[in-house]
């Protein structure tokens, strides 16, 4: 069966029927999940400020008490000391004696230890996180950071397996299974008695988060037509992700405990349970395992939903090309068997890497940046609406290489500005952090979209959970790229900037797929062109010139 004869056979359905609006919603409800859990651990994991815990049961005067915490210079500002104070057998005995500080004695040169008592922390805007409960600072500071780390290596776990299992028993299977994964251990987690078993757990919750959101995005864009497919994956998808992003912020406003507002987050995962009776399995993938009955009675019964007639004989089990191919069991092995093969799937790997490195540090520093914590994280999620409609209007009409060189050069760009700018100008330091998260954000979307445009249908969700799995070393390292602003504020912006250019810069060496067919089988794969312009497919090779495009997010 020619590459896009899939569109042809089921053009009797029409592009926007009862069917397809209820797929396009439910897939892209599914995703809102996402938006809140993913990046949870902004609020959850915060560190208020802190300092050591000068205990009442000491009988100090209040004026040995202010300064029993040294001041040191930190972000160019005197601040009190987050992890020493001077010693309070001294101050207690200097107190008792009736001296004055800085008068009868050098404060300053009172020996100093550490916070052995514990931490005092500001309940202004928290009124507990992960790191009030347990102590995350300090010598153990490396905790936070780790703490996201393990979530994302829960998220690469999961796109290594998805991905396969998708392939190989389906993509609503794996979309359900992963969105109760990610619902019930979040649920679990909320129970926590320490922060090994918090880690743990939120391991397992990184398995299903991004996979479910990957098996939605592919089988919504195998079973929605050639034209709502770039609605659907760019604007329909990202959206959705945005509004639970965006709902995020916004609960924890309201909600300051870390534990409340993580059982708050998790309920509405169990609204999804209906869906399974709602959502279809992939025609598609059906008629790529030789399930060719199973694949007809969905399109007739979204022609039923639809109303239209369904012709006697939608798909004939001769006519589907290479089906031997389509049958055989594929695997991560397939991504890298040819040349031509693997230098697609490395590229697409160094892209979604970068990406990934420049969306989740962007995402999870709003709250070290000046100003409200809860509107920065608002904004941030906020700018990934417009990103997204850019994103939609450039996958319609440029080529696919421009689009993703286009957003990676504009983000990289803006977020090596950031390091020339004075730090008493640090509301121009956000607008220049939000353009940038803008373009990363655009371009996340784009590179989505040509991986599924790029592999075919044997291999689309292996090689998007293998894309993925490969993007979970950037986000791995996200948090520790935030880390090193701790010791040069400006060094994660030139990192994650100059990391954006040059991986615009590689990807104009993709292949162009700008009007190209979606491809069945791994033989029907364009072959890398570098920046030359690659032959159009002629008339016998491929009878379509449009509305096959696909796109993605996040």
């Amino acid at each position: 069966m020619p590459a896009n004869d899939y569109d042809a056979r089921t053009a009797f359905l029409g592009e926007w029927g009862r069917f397809q609006r209820a797929v396009f919603l439910l897939l892209c409800s599914s995703t809102i999940p996402n938006g809140f859990t993913g990046l949870s651990v902004v609020f959850l994991g915060d560190t208020p400020p802190h300092r050591c815990l000068v205990p009442e049961r000491l009988n100090i005067s209040a004026q040995w008490r202010s300064v029993s915490i040294p001041v040191e210079e930190r972000g160019g500002a005197a601040r009190l000391s987050r992890c020493a104070r001077y010693r309070l057998d001294v101050i207690k005995s200097y107190s008792d004696q009736g001296y004055v500080p800085w008068v009868d004695v050098n404060v300053s040169e009172i020996e100093r230890e550490g916070c052995v008592d514990g931490w005092e922390y500001s309940r202004e805007m928290y009124a507990s996180t992960i790191v009030t409960e347990w102590d995350l600072v300090c010598d153990d500071d490396w905790k936070t950071p780790m703490t996201s780390s393990i979530f994302f290596c829960g998220v690469l776990t999961g796109s290594f397996l998805s991905g396969q299992l998708s392939d190989r028993f389906g993509r609503k299977i794996v979309l359900f299974l992963t969105m109760a994964l990610q619902t019930v251990f979040t649920l679990i987690q909320v129970f926590s008695p320490s922060w090994p078993w918090f880690c743990a757990l939120f391991f397992v919750v990184g398995m299903g988060q991004i996979s479910n959101y990957v098996a939605a995005f592919v089988l919504g864009t195998e079973i929605l037509s050639p034209s709502v497919r770039v609605l659907f994956s760019t604007v329909g998808v990202n959206i959705f992700f945005s509004l639970g992003y965006m709902v995020l912020p916004l609960m924890a406003y309201f909600i300051r405990s870390w534990r409340m507002l993580l059982l708050a987050l998790t309920l509405p995962g169990f609204f999804y349970i209906p869906l399974w009776w709602y959502i279809p399995e992939s025609p598609r993938w059906l008629i790529s395992q030789g399930r060719i009955k199973e694949a007809e009675a969905i399109v007739r019964e979204a022609a039923k939903r639809n109303r239209v007639t369904a012709p006697d004989v939608i798909f004939q089990p001769n006519q589907f090309g290479n089906q031997a191919e389509k049958l055989q069991t594929h695997n991560l092995c397939d991504l890298v068997r040819s040349t031509n093969i693997r230098s697609i799937t490395g590229m697409l790997c160094i892209v979604w890497t970068t990406l990934s490195i420049g969306y989740f540090a962007l995402s999870l520093n709003t709250s070290n940046l000046h100003g409200n914590a809860y509107l920065n994280c608002f904004l941030s999620a906020a700018v990934e609406v417009p990103a997204y409609i850019l994103s939609w209007l450039m996958f319609r009409y440029w080529p696919r290489r421009l689009c993703l060189f286009s957003t990676l050069f504009q983000g990289g760009a803006v977020l090596l500005l950031i390091h020339l700018i004075p730090q008493n100008m640090s509301g121009i330091a956000i607008t220049l952090e939000m353009l940038g998260k803008f373009g990363v954000t655009a371009a996340f979307s784009i590179v989505y979209a040509i991986t599924a445009e790029l592999y075919p249908t044997v291999l689309r969700n292996t090689a998007l959970g293998a894309c993925s799995m490969a993007s979970r070393v950037g986000s791995i390292s996200a948090p520790y790229f935030i880390y090193l602003g701790s010791y040069y504020r400006s060094l994660p912006y030139i990192l994650m900037g100059s990391l954006s250019v040059c991986s615009g810069l590689l990807s104009l060496l993709l292949p162009e797929s700008l009007g190209m067919p979606l491809p069945e089988t791994i033989s029907q794969m364009q072959t890398t062109m570098g920046c030359k312009k690659r032959q159009k497919f002629t008339p016998e090779t491929s009878t379509s010139t449009n509305g096959v495009e696909v796109t993605g997010t996040l």
